[in-house]
């Protein structure tokens, strides 16, 4: 089966600086991958290439087989992205942004698919309140249903659960691990390393814009002698040399 991104050789510069260099990989169907690291080493700027906001130096990005660079909107209708960074227009009620992105994204039924996410995500009560009026967490819930809008083949999720208190943290783990078997693939951004533990399928470390290590999350930590993942994220962050590169692209 073909993955939902495939992510070849990928290069970023900018003038002489090299945000991110000859990275390959892959998110399969189904599949959470975990796309991990200190801040600064490369994680947004990967995103950005896959959403097409940044254009690679060099290297191709396909999702669901459509190469980004030659059929960018194709390509695009086929994904969706979430960030506690990137709210929705607070001056719009949560109906009418979830409609606007609706047919942004040409989705039919848009209005049953708007009522279904509403009660997935605890919003009916919040159908006609500004955004801008909400909490975080309901923001965030907010964000991860126009998200989901789509139905799309590969979904990213950029600290998804950050601003949620446990329950709701829970319950949108819950809600990611059911679409993820329904729908299509997920590439998860977190600092959070017990939640990584139990959503994602495998994790990619980055490090100054290269793959160190790629891996089970649940046995990566002890193949390089640390007792958790966190403590395998701290040594990534703060001595990279000492890891070794284990990449298996």
């Amino acid at each position: 089966m073909n993955p939902v991104l495939n992510v070849t050789n990928v290069r970023k510069t900018y003038g002489r600086l090299t945000a991110v260099e000859d990275i390959s990989f892959s998110v399969g169907k189904g599949e959470i991958v975990g796309l991990l690291g200190p801040n600064g080493a490369g994680k947004t700027t990967t995103i950005n290439m896959i959403l097409g906001v940044l254009a690679p130096t060099s290297g191709t990005i396909t999702i669901d087989g459509i190469d980004i660079a030659k059929n960018r909107h194709e390509a695009l209708t086929r994904t969706n992205f979430a960030a506690v960074y990137a709210p929705l227009p607070g001056n719009l009620s949560v109906v009418q942004n979830l409609k606007i992105f609706g047919m942004l994204y040409g989705v039919p039924g848009l209005n049953a698919r708007i009522e279904e996410l509403l009660e997935q995500f605890d919003l009916k009560q919040f159908r006609h309140t500004k955004c801008g009026v909400l909490s975080s967490g309901e923001q965030t819930r907010v964000c991860l249903a126009k998200a989901m809008l789509n139905r799309p083949q590969l979904l990213l999720l950029d600290e998804p659960t950050a601003s949620l208190d446990p329950s709701k943290a829970q319950e949108i783990r819950n809600h990611v691990l059911t679409f993820a078997k329904q729908n299509g693939g997920i590439l998860w951004t977190s600092h959070n390393m017990l939640e990584v533990e139990t959503v994602c399928d495998r994790v990619l470390f980055l490090s100054k814009g290269k793959i160190l290590l790629e891996g089970d999350p649940r046995q990566l930590p002890a193949q390089h002698g640390k007792a958790s993942l966190e403590e395998l994220f701290i040594a990534v962050a703060r001595e990279p040399l000492s890891i070794g590169i284990t990449h298996a692209a």
